[in-house]
């Protein structure tokens, strides 16, 4: 894989309040939000995303992500092959970022202070 298009995602990802990179899996690089991952990357080029059932089942009909190639329930594959990918696997990730902020607002606003709960996910402004 370009070593720019990993560059790429990883440049966008980490402006988002409250992402963090981690060392993944099977030489993958991870990024989460607080302890919960929205996605990794493997130095091959394919991205690989958790999403529920229904969204992930909706990407696969769309043609917009694969089932996860090592059949991992609940991941859909993505592949970053050229500049032209990084925007789609850039938006997917952004979809699970946007859960992982809202259920953590949600569970914050069920269990006491929102700001508090936000911080410690790692958020401290979305």
């Amino acid at each position: 894989m370009d070593e720019n298009l990993m560059v790429a995602v990883e440049r966008e990802l980490l402006a988002w309040p409250g992402v963090v990179m981690a060392v993944g899996r099977f030489d993958s690089v991870q990024f989460n939000v607080g302890r919960r991952e929205i996605g990794h990357v493997h130095r091959d080029g394919t991205a690989d995303l958790p999403f529920p059932r229904s969204v992930h089942d909706e990407l696969i009909a769309a043609g917009a992500a694969r089932p996860h190639r090592a059949g991992v329930a609940g991941f859909v594959s993505v592949r970053l092959r050229s500049t032209e990918d990084v925007a789609p696997v850039v938006a997917l990730f952004r979809r699970n970022y946007e859960r992982a902020v809202a259920d953590a607002a949600r569970r914050a606003s069920e269990n006491g202070s929102t700001r508090q709960k936000l911080q410690v996910a790692g958020v401290d402004s979305v």
